[in-house]
């Protein structure tokens, strides 16, 4: 096949990515060839019969061949989900074996399904001759010889099975089509565009190429005089590297030298620059390809990455710092350190932060330490901001370094890298607020902001904006005063959701506060100069002092939490100067903190007061008003006065209507009977509102769906709640016209209804443009209440909601119908709730499982604070462990995590052991519940049975430890990340964004949690193993397998100390010693990290924090004494002691088996010793100058020696192991004839050699 599938067999403009042949210099006809006449050849009645008898034919054959395929891939996957089902272990090989034949399945079925497409379309056109792609890029070519393009034209006119034609032929096709000489460029690149789709389209072709005649086709594209041919060379290359055994054969071709005369061009020749860097960076994507990299190919890219102006310098750092992470060494040898930390320094480059995460990856390890200078390289990110003369009219260049300067923060060898001299680093730029340049100090203050991970409370831009603090969370203040005593979720289970970057963040503090971050916000507080900057300093001031008293310990807390301490003095001092300015800002303070505490306190009370229970649809109800705006018990003139105002009386045009007014009528005075029915009898009010909603009139109906419109919605439910509150109201609702009207509306979703007179509501764009679906709230407000569950079997809406959830193709209305009603009750609703729970589509499967969080999560604690009955979660409980039975995976997997929360309740938990599920069939979805059940005795025996615990024990002591680690170092990089919501990485596939940063669920921590549990682990000997393998290797530096062993019983470890019932293992075995000697003393950056994290989790008990104190560790506690599981040393220098200025010796550089010269500069002929050394004086800045002079005057005197090979061998043996900069680099390349190239790459050598 001659062209991309789908395509048509017409010419054709170039595929997408590939070159433009309008980039050719001169554009020259290709048609001047004359075409032999094919008119007699044959005969169009020919190819009629022809393609309608082998058309048919071929669309049946590729119809078998996919069914037959389809029943490979059904069976395969079959065969995978029971190997799935198995111990992963056991079957690994196997699984892998079927895996690939699934993806093959798949590949051939694609391959197949397009090319019966194409055989369809083929069979479906008109009669005439038709040429396909090769034969319209040969048409009009000059071939040396003619009778080769007609007999490929012949091919093409003859041939009726060109799609299923082997790719070894057409690639043998276009590979003799590249062996004519002196064609135009572009006709090389459509060929190599060709060759490039072609690989694409045949992946594995690339892996049985004959090397002997496609390495001289590419040898021949490079060495073209044309740019574009040469990038096409590249490019085809590039597509056709397979392993690393591949790329020994291609630098075997000589494609060193290309690459380098290719990167140093002049910036005119940016597309063969381009991808000659791009076929650098194809060496990366390959397994070991990084070291079939030279060190002349690296210099090169190191010179681009140092040539400011040069167009490719971004890319090229990118290179280093991927190079750098790969192999350190042959980047440290070929000087690419300078250009990052220079890089960091400008402050120009937009990917600054992966620069520094490459530096960062070398300080982690002293052997890769070594590769480093100084190891200060990262502070000269912090150049920008400490730096008077650059500070102002450089905000872009400011922005860069901050965002490098927080990603270096929040990483174990950034703070490490950042210790020396007592935190220099962090103390001057602390002191960078003195300078009077509010951009930088802006800047600053958000750096704070982020790195402490401080989220600014939602006041904070009217408090910016001048406002004053008086009103703000007045109205959350009250929602907390009112909720706290409402429902509250139990606490038993906060030691579940220990949080990492809590515990980071309370060392970083401690940093900052040491190095001066009070005295100076205290400082800039002062400075009334920016008002805007000020109040954004008190406000940052009031977290840090909020967030102190609330982490840190109490010893450290006390060091430096003098605040102001001059503005103090001021204060109690009243003759004072500064006085009332002082007096101001110890207010202004004050009043921050206050409105800080108070929406605190709203927010955490909502949190844990309505977890779960938003609705799922925007149209929803809204929540039940906090307390009525209006007196209940108001009086007739002035409930009348009332009604007047609201205007409903003297308009029906409800756009004037005052719907605030309405909205607190119907939450205050409606509720008393005797106003409910002054309103109903004695005036139009209620008449008009209900007439309002009603469908037939279309006002509610009609009005658009926006977020203004939805206070429709939120009145027409507080009516309804109203109504159904007395008796009479619920006579008026029950024989309203409104229920009745929507009653038939309903019903015409019914298809074997005859009321189908008036145009249908619910039609799907009225749901989506209009309040139509608001209709669906107010039956919500119904079914809420007994009564409103007997109106609407009055008006038989529960049959009609049996027939909306069978509409198959209106998921849409089924979604609105079930996110909007209530199941509080036990009524026919949750029979339909089930039906949409097992007999729908997935996604309602998925939907639905997901409404039924609100009612399984929901608190034991009743709004009277008594404890409720149990049976009314219970059910939805049922209804959960049903759906871990669900065909489809997704639905199982929100089960899961949806019971998983229900069991943060212990009597929920117990309930669901009750209900005996069995998870083996869900693999690693369903471990995180089972792990749950082991925290009671209950699941305890229910697992024991089912031999669950000594399976998962043996399980996580040979493997999961280890596997543990990557998932929580996985877990922090998401948390600290600049994207969190980003793709997700390999590592945290079970993790949900709500997750990251917080301490996975661990088989021993839970095991702890009861004495059965605690007993087998003391039996099974673990802990003790764990404890070996922590005082055996916890010096280990380098070894990667080992560090992670011991990082895996580090955590194990960590976690068994967090529970009060497994702090008796940690006296037994005095593994805190060692855990606190590993913090002070490894060479790792990130052990020590590791160690800080799991005291933080023995710090989770009381027991661990008494362990503890007695090693000089202080444990963060609570106001009642209860651990907060943050713990601080003594002083920072316990674990900032590292020398980071480690003696290296300077690496020696390697010769490559292409250059094995014994003295480059030496050389019998004088003249060419001449030229050597002018050479290599041309990498002194001193000496350049003159040195190009005396290489010019040599080059016209003696031009002959410029054309020798092994003068120019030894010139780029000089290029490749001294440094030179882009421009001498392509000075002295282009010295050398252009047959030099040509001589070296196809190794013809001249006799002077």
């Amino acid at each position: 096949m001659f062209g991309p599938r789908g395509s048509s067999l017409a010419p054709s403009g170039p595929p997408p990515g590939s070159f433009s042949t309008d980039l050719k210099s001169a554009n020259i006809s290709r048609t001047g060839t004359p075409r032999t006449d094919l008119g007699g050849f044959m005969g169009n009645d020919y190819i009629t019969a022809d393609n309608a008898i082998t058309s048919d034919q071929r669309q049946i054959d590729l119809r078998d061949k996919i069914s037959k395929e389809m029943k490979i891939k059904i069976g395969s996957e079959k065969l995978l989900e029971a190997i799935v089902s198995k111990n992963a272990k056991q079957t690994k090989e196997q699984r892998l074996k079927v895996e690939s034949e699934l993806n093959s399945s798949n590949r051939k079925i694609v391959e197949l399904k397009s090319q019966l497409e194409i055989e369809i379309d083929r069979s479906n056109r008109p009669s005439t001759p038709s040429r396909t792609r090769l034969s319209g890029l040969l048409q009009g070519s000059p071939l040396k010889t003619p009778t080769r393009e007609v007999e490929i034209l012949e091919y093409a006119q003859n041939s009726t099975d060109l799609e299923s034609e082997s790719p070894t032929y057409i690639l043998a096709e276009i590979l003799q089509a590249l062996e004519f000489d002196g064609m135009q460029p572009d006709y090389y690149v459509e060929q190599a565009n060709n060759l490039v789709e072609l690989f694409k389209r045949y992946p594995a072709l690339k892996y049985d190429l004959a090397w002997a005649i496609f390495g001289l086709r590419v040898q021949t594209m490079l060495l073209s005089e044309s740019r574009e041919v040469v990038a096409a060379g590249y490019r085809v290359t590039r597509h056709a590297i397979a392993d690393r055994r591949s790329l020994q054969i291609i630098r075997g071709l000589n494609t060193d030298s290309l690459v380098i005369l290719s990167l140093v061009r002049e910036t005119k020749a940016s597309i063969e620059r381009e991808q000659a860097l791009k076929f650098v960076r194809a060496f990366l994507d390959v397994k070991g390809g990084v070291h079939e990299l030279s060190n002349a190919v690296i210099r090169t890219v190191v010179s681009i990455a140092e040539h400011h102006d040069d167009r490719l310098r971004n890319i090229a750092l990118l290179t280093l710092s991927e190079l750098l992470i790969r192999n350190p060494p042959i980047v440290v040898l070929a000087g690419g350190v300078g250009p990052l930390a220079d890089t960091l320094v400008e402050g120009n480059y937009h990917g600054s932060e992966s620069l520094a995460m490459a530096l960062l990856h070398l300080l982690d390890s002293p052997r890769q330490r070594r590769q480093l200078k100084s190891g200060h390289e990262l502070q000269a990110a912090f150049t920008p901001f400490t730096d008077p003369a650059s500070i102002h009219g450089h905000e872009e260049k400011l922005k860069s370094s901050a965002r490098v300067i927080a990603a270096i923060l929040k990483t174990w060898p950034g703070i490490f890298a950042l210790s020396s001299g007592n935190f220099s680093a962090i103390t001057s730029l602390l002191l960078s607020l003195h300078y009077p340049v509010p951009a930088a100090r802006d800047l600053i203050l958000d750096l704070l902001f982020d790195v402490l991970h401080i989220k600014p409370p939602s006041w904070t831009s009217s408090y910016l904006a001048g406002r004053r603090l008086t009103t703000y969370g007045r109205v959350t203040n009250l929602q907390a005063e009112s909720l706290d005593h409402g429902p509250g979720m139990e606490q038993e289970d906060q030691s579940r959701n220990f949080s990492l970057i809590d515990h980071f963040t309370t060392l970083l503090l401690a940093i900052f506060i040491n190095c001066g971050l009070l005295k100076a916000l205290s400082n800039l507080v002062e400075d009334k100069s920016d008002p805007a900057l000020t109040r954004k300093a008190t406000l940052l001031l009031g977290e840090v002092l909020k967030l102190a008293n609330h982490s840190l310990a109490g010893n450290t807390a006390n060091q430096d939490l003098h605040v102001m301490p001059s503005l103090l003095v001021s204060t109690s001092q009243e003759e004072a100067e500064n006085h009332p300015l002082a007096t101001g800002i110890i207010y202004q303070i004050d009043s921050v903190n206050r409105t800080l505490h108070r929406s605190g306190l709203a927010q955490k009370t909502q949190l844990t007061g309505l977890t779960g229970t938003q609705e799922l649809n925007n149209s929803s109800r809204p929540s039940d008003p906090v307390k009525p705006k209006l007196n209940v018990d108001m009086d007739d003139l002035q409930f009348r006065s009332l009604v007047l105002e609201t205007q409903v009386l003297a308009t029906v045009n409800f756009l004037k209507w005052r719907w605030d007014l309405i909205s607190d009528i119907i939450e205050g005075p409606l509720l008393n009977p005797k106003r409910l029915e002054e309103a109903i009898k004695a005036s139009k009010f209620l008449k008009r509102l209900t007439g309002f909603y009603r469908p037939l009139k279309n006002r509610f109906s009609e009005a658009r769906n926006t977020k203004p419109n939805q206070r429709y919605v939120r009145t027409g439910c507080a009516l309804i709640k109203t109504l159904l509150q007395n008796p009479e109201g619920i006579a008026y609702l029950t024989e309203s016209k409104l229920l009745r009207q929507l009653a038939d509306c309903l019903a015409q979703l019914d298809r074997t209804s005859d009321l189908n007179s008036a145009p249908p509501l619910f039609l799907p764009h009225q749901l989506l443009d209009t309040l139509t679906g608001g209709y669906f709230a107010l039956l919500g407000a119904l079914s809420s209440d007994p009564n409103g569950l007997l109106i609407i079997e009055r008006w038989r809406m529960i049959n009609m909601f049996y027939h909306i959830m069978d509409l198959k193709d209106r998921n849409d209305l089924v979604q609105a119908l079930l996110g909007n009603m209530d199941f509080s009750l036990d009524s026919h609703l949750r029979v339909m709730l089930s039906k949409g729970l097992t007999a729908c589509p997935k996604n309602i499967r998925i939907y639905t499982t997901k409404l039924l969080r609100k009612y399984a999560t929901k608190p034991l604690r009743a709004e009277n604070g008594q404890e409720q009955e149990l049976p009314r979660c219970e059910w939805a409980i049922r209804l959960l462990v049903t759906q871990l039975y669900d065909p489809e995976v997704e639905v199982c997997e929100v089960a899961v995590q949806i019971l998983e929360e229900a069991c943060n309740q212990k009597s929920h938990l117990e309930y669901v052991v009750r209900c005996r599920p069995a998870l083996d069939h869900l693999g690693e979805i369903g471990a995180p519940l089972l792990l749950r059940f082991l925290s009671t005795s209950l699941g305890y025996q229910y697992l024991n049975g089912l031999d669950y615990i000594t399976q998962e024990m043996d399980d996580w002591f040979l493997g999961r430890n280890e596997s543990y680690v990557n998932l929580v170092e996985a877990s922090l990089c998401k948390a600290v990340s600049l994207h969190p919501e980003g793709h997700r990485g390999g590592g945290d596939e079970h993790l949900q964004p709500h997750d990251y940063g917080l301490v996975p669920p661990h088989f021993y921590r839970e095991l702890t949690r009861t004495v059965e549990g605690c007993k087998l682990l003391k039996d099974s000997g673990h802990f003790e193993e764990f404890v070996a393998t922590v005082q055996e290797s916890w010096a280990e530096s380098e070894n990667r397998e080992i560090m992670l062993k011991v990082k895996g019983c580090l955590w194990a470890v960590g976690n068994v100390g967090s529970m009060e019932l497994g702090a008796s293992f940690l006296e037994e075995t005095d593994v805190v010693a060692w855990i606190v000697k590993i913090a002070a003393n490894s060479d790792s950056m990130t052990m020590r990290g590791t160690a800080f994290f799991v005291l933080g989790l023995v710090s989770r008990s009381l027991h661990g924090v008494e362990i503890l104190a007695e090693h000089g560790w202080n444990g963060a506690t609570d106001d009642l004494g209860r651990s907060l599981g943050y713990c601080l040393p003594p002083h920072l220098g316990v674990i900032f002691s590292m020398n980071l200025a480690v003696d290296s010796k300077p690496a020696r550089w390697q010769r490559t088996p292409q250059m094995r010269i014994s003295n480059p500069l030496s050389d019998d002929d004088p003249v060419n010793a001449r030229i050597l050394s002018l050479v290599a004086d041309l990498g002194n800045t001193v000496l350049t100058k003159r040195a190009a002079g005396d290489l010019f005057s040599l080059k016209s005197k003696a031009n002959d020696k410029f054309k020798s090979t092994a003068l120019f061998r030894k010139v780029m043996f000089l290029l490749e192991s001294h440094h030179f900069r882009l421009p001498v680099r392509r000075f002295v390349i282009d010295l050398f004839d252009k047959s030099v190239m040509r001589h070296i790459v196809l190794e013809d050598e001249s006799e002077d050699d």
